[in-house]
């Protein structure tokens, strides 16, 4: 069975669509930034202050390896995933792509009160994550093979848009 694989920003709700997801189509539900977190017993933000985020992106990279391994999971990457041309072959090579599109807006009011989110640490939230947006954008929507809304609208709607298209 194919993988089903969320990307986008941060706050977009690729963990949240993603478990939703995966007891939809009866698939096990894998968050990528969370497996990291789990192997190396510490948090994300954790690995940035000490590895900074290059190290970071390469223990992202041999995860991503590994679960792009799997068969029949919903996975959901961290929103940088897409950054690494390495990453980007592994995940269209491991299932089907889905971009979760977001407003600014919405990931702002998702990420302020989470305190893991290393790239938002010491910044105006608002400015780094247009920044990232400004970056990641194309790659998000380049590497999709469906691009869902998901900021403002209810969890079930876009599970709902995501498996109208797994059907066909």
């Amino acid at each position: 069975m194919q993988n089903i694989i969320l990307i986008g920003p941060m706050g977009s709700g690729k963990t949240t669509v993603g478990r939703q997801l995966a007891k939809r189509t009866r698939m096990e539900f894998v968050d990528s930034d969370h497996m990291i977190e789990d192997r190396c017993g510490v948090s994300i933000s954790t690995i940035f202050d000490i590895e900074g985020e290059d190290g970071f992106r390469k223990r992202e990279t041999k995860m991503l390896t590994e679960l792009c391994q799997m068969n029949g999971i919903v996975l959901a990457t961290g929103g940088g995933a897409i950054t690494t041309e390495g990453n980007r072959i592994l995940l269209r090579k491991s299932g089907y792509v889905v971009y979760l599109k977001t407003s600014i807006n919405t990931q702002i009011a998702r990420t302020q009160k989470n305190q893991n989110r290393p790239l938002l640490e010491n910044v105006d939230p608002e400015v780094k994550l247009q920044e990232l947006m400004d970056e990641r954008g194309n790659l998000y929507e380049q590497e999709a093979d469906l691009i869902v809304t998901s900021g403002e609208r209810i969890v079930s709607k876009v599970v709902e848009e995501i498996m109208s298209h797994l059907d066909n």
